[in-house]
C-alpha cells in the first residue's frame, strides 16, 4: 500500500482549532460476514451504538507477526486483508510472497481462516518492491488483458472461498481515470455475480484533482458508486524523502474526509491506520515501527514528545556519528485521534496498514468501540 504521494501541508492550523471540538460519536457501520451465498446488494444495517468496523492490512514481510497480534485480539477485527497477491504481466494473479517463505505463508493462511472472519486479501501492482506502472497499462488499456485480470481475480475470490478482494493499484497518470474507473466497474460487476465483495484502496486527497497525477487518476464518486469498500490510505503526509513532520495529521484527515463524505457514501468508507513511522536526517527517512520508534527514544535517554498540532508523538535524538534525527510515528493516542474525527463524519470503519505490529495499548482502544455484534454487508456497489 503504500507508495508516499506529495501532500498539500497549509492546512494544519485552521482545522486544528476545530479538532478540538471533535466527539467521537460511538455509533457503527455493519462488516462483511462470508456467507458463501450472498445475493444482491441490500443496504448497509446500521451496527448496535458504539460498534465500529476494524479491518487488519497484513503485507507479506509482516504475516507472521501481524497475523499473531490478530489473533491475539479477535474481538476486535472484523475483516482481515493479508496483502499476499500481486499482478502478473498478463494480467493475471500471483502471489507475491518470496518463493522462500511459501510454506510459512500458508501457515499462517490457514490459522487466519480458522479465525472465523472474511477474508479479502489485496492483490497490488507492486513488482520487485515497487508499484509498477507498466504491470498494469495493460490491464487499463487492452481489453483483452482487461478481462483476463477481472476473471483472474475474480476465480481467485471464488477459487479460495475469500470474502472478496481489496484492490491497491498504484502509481497511475491522469490520463488513466476513465480506464481505471471502468476496470473498476467491470471488476464489481464480476464479483458481485460471484457473491463477492470489492474493496479498492483509493489515495487521500482533498478535492477531486488531488495533489498529483496518481490522484487524478481515481475518481472517488464513480469508484465510490462502483465498489463496497472506499479504503483512504490517510497517511503518509510526510515521507521518506520529505522534511520531518507527521505521517498522518489529524487535521489532514479531517480535510480528506470532509472532501471524501461529498463523493462517496460514507458507510463505504474505511479510514487507514498506519502502524509505522519515519527516522528522518534531512530530508532522508527510513521506516519504523512502533517498538523500534520506542526503543529509540529509551536507548538514547529522549521522552517522547506530543505535538498538538497534528496529534502524533515525535522526538529528536543524536546518532552515534552526531547525525541529528527526527522521528514521528504513530501510536494508541494517535489514532485514537484519527478514529474520532472519522466518528465525527459519520464514517465507523477503519483499516490498519500493519507495516509492523501497532502499539499494543491500540487493541484496548479499538476494543472500546467495538463491543457489539457485526452485521452483515451485501456486496453490490450501490449507495
Amino acid at each position: 500500500m503504500h507508495a508516499a504521494p506529495q501532500r498539500r501541508q497549509d492546512r494544519l492550523l485552521v482545522v486544528a482549532l476545530a479538532l478540538a471540538a471533535i466527539v467521537a460519536l460511538g455509533a457503527g457501520v455493519a462488516v462483511m460476514t462470508d456467507s458463501g451465498s450472498r445475493s444482491a446488494a441490500t443496504p448497509v444495517a446500521a451496527a448496535a451504538p458504539g460498534r465500529d468496523t476494524v479491518i487488519a492490512s497484513i503485507p507479506y514481510w509482516n504475516l507472521g507477526p501481524g497475523a499473531a497480534a490478530v489473533e491475539a485480539n479477535p474481538q476486535v477485527i472484523d475483516e482481515i486483508s493479508p496483502w499476499v497477491y500481486n499482478l502478473a504481466q498478463n494480467g493475471s494473479v500471483q502471489s507475491a510472497v518470496p518463493r522462500q517463505d511459501t510454506a510459512s505463508a500458508a501457515a499462517v493462511m490457514a490459522k487466519l481462516r480458522a479465525m472465523k472472519v472474511p477474508l479479502m486479501p489485496s492483490v497490488s501492482n507492486m513488482v520487485g518492491g515497487d508499484f509498477s506502472y507498466d504491470a498494469v497499462a495493460p490491464v487499463l488499456h487492452d481489453p483483452p488483458t482487461m478481462a483476463r485480470n477481472i476473471a483472474s481475480i475474480t476465480q481467485l475470490a471464488i477459487s479460495q472461498d475469500y470474502a472478496g478482494i481489496d484492490l491497491d493499484y498504484e502509481e497511475l497518470q491522469g490520463s488513466d481515470r476513465t480506464s481505471f474507473t471502468t476496470f473498476v466497474q467491470q471488476l464489481a460487476g464480476s464479483l458481485h455475480a460471484a457473491h463477492k465483495t470489492l474493496s479498492v484502496a483509493l489515495f487521500a486527497k482533498v478535492d477531486d484533482a488531488g495533489d498529483d497525477q496518481r490522484n487524478v487518476a481515481q475518481d472517488y464518486a464513480a469508484i465510490g458508486a462502483a465498489a463496497d469498500e472506499v479504503r483512504l490510505m490517510t497517511y503518509d503526509y510526510h515521507w521518506e524523502t520529505s522534511p520531518p513532520g507527521p505521517v498522518a495529521p489529524a487535521s489532514w484527515v479531517h480535510d480528506v474526509l470532509a472532501y471524501a463524505i461529498t463523493v462517496i457514501p460514507p458507510e463505504k468508507i474505511v479510514v487507514g491506520l498506519d502502524q509505522a513511522g519515519y527516522d528522518w536526517v534531512g530530508n532522508k527517512g527510513t521506516t519504523i515501527s512502533y517498538a523500534q520508534a520506542m526503543a529509540l527514544s529509551s536507548s538514547h535517554g529522549v521522552a517522547v514528545q506530543w505535538d498538538p498540532l497534528s496529534q502524533s508523538p515525535w522526538f529528536r535524538y543524536t546518532g552515534a556519528d552526531g547525525a541529528q534525527h527526527e522521528v514521528w510515528f504513530e501510536n494508541a493516542a494517535s489514532g485514537e485521534a484519527k478514529r474520532a474525527v472519522a466518528d465525527s463524519f459519520g464514517v465507523h470503519a477503519v483499516f490498519l496498514w500493519m507495516y509492523a505490529p501497532p502499539d499494543p495499548a491500540l487493541w484496548a482502544g479499538l476494543a472500546q468501540h467495538t463491543q457489539s455484534p457485526p452485521t452483515s454487508r451485501a456486496p453490490g456497489g450501490s449507495g
